[in-house]
């Protein structure tokens, strides 16, 4: 994890009013002109108010129902809706040829992120951050695994709902560098607060180094803790949840893991120590949050679906621990 990540990560990251790519510029200008609107409206209304309050004056009914009701309605809400809608034409337009596809699927409570490997062609799944490249279109394709769950990048786009059994599509892209925070933004149940989402704005080259990082298997482990961890990660069945690829060919007696293409009931481990944040944004990734995770997570994330593991000894946890920390 670099050091820029980590700084950016540090930043302040809901910025509806400062947005970082030309979709979240035509919300954001849409949003300045309502803004200024609602202003100019209510001073009005203060104008009125005063002069009602010097003294009772003749009120002349038809001309305030057709020109405060009829006229002025028609003329700003007409321009209003055509300027609008030439305004946020962008964000209904079709997929550019050459936009990044990415799958998105909202699970309670967390992110599924599937990616394509142009080299090998092999889906490449993720959870919690999505890596984008700079400058290049993304295609995001939204759908829900359990219930009604909806995506919100305040400063990259608007909000999208995800729908069980159905596709929903996001068109967005990032003119820099730099860490964006997003959220679900439709109550979801007991962990809707903590459902973050992470988008992580890389160089295109990079963005491509990390994407073939991602499409091989996990690093097969390389000093004794290491491998004792590995074998404590079969034995506490936690394959039976989390998808860790590794090589096909496996030595006798290992326990067996679950591939990439079963049915998920957990986040893809095969990289998780690249990550920035676990569950979900809850803490912020290292060896020392991978322990605490594992240890108790109903103490930082009460209600997910995973069970706490306090009951492992010191010298289960911390191979453990170590081990998937290393998965980078």
């Amino acid at each position: 994890m670099s050091p820029e990540l980590l700084a950016a990560a540090s930043a302040p990251l809901h910025a509806v009013l400062r947005p970082a790519g030309p979709e979240a510029a035509s919300i954001a200008s849409l949003a300045g002109v309502l803004f200024a609107g609602g202003a100019v409206l209510f001073a009005a209304v203060l104008v009125l108010l005063a002069v009602a309050l010097r003294g009772p004056r003749p009120v002349r009914a038809a001309r305030w129902v057709l020109g405060g009701g009829v006229a002025l309605p028609a003329v700003l809400l007409s321009a209003l809706l055509a300027w609008s809608a030439a305004r946020s034409r962008p964000l209904a337009a079709p997929t550019p040829p050459g936009a990044l596809v990415v799958g998105i699927t909202a699970r309670m409570w967390w992110w599924e992120l599937r990616y394509r490997d142009p080299a090998s062609g092999r889906e490449v799944i993720t959870a919690n951050e999505l890596r984008l490249p700079v400058g290049r279109p993304v295609h995001l394709g939204l759908t829900s695994a359990d219930v009604i769950h909806s995506v919100w990048l305040p400063s990259l786009a608007g909000k999208m709902d995800l729908v069980p059994g159905r596709v929903n599509r996001l068109l967005l892209s990032v003119d820099a560098p730099g860490v964006h925070r997003g959220a679900c933004a439709e109550y979801c149940g007991t962990q809707h607060a903590r459902m973050a989402l992470h988008v992580v704005a890389q160089a295109p080259q990079e963005f491509d180094a990390w994407l073939a990082r991602q499409a091989r298997p996990a690093e097969p482990p390389a000093t004794p803790l290491l491998a004792h961890g590995r074998r404590l990660f079969g034995a506490a069945r936690c394959g039976a949840c989390h998808a860790l690829r590794e090589d096909t060919a496996e030595p006798p007696g290992r326990p067996p893991l679950r591939r990439a293409d079963d049915a998920a009931g957990g986040p893809d481990l095969t990289h998780v120590g690249a990550r920035l944040h676990l569950g979900a944004g809850v803490l912020r990734n290292d060896a020392a949050a991978m322990r605490a995770w594992i240890a108790d997570v109903q103490a930082h994330k009460p209600g997910a679906r995973m069970p706490s593991f306090a009951h492992l000894e010191p010298g289960e946890l911390e191979p453990l621990a170590a081990y998937l920390a290393q998965l980078r």
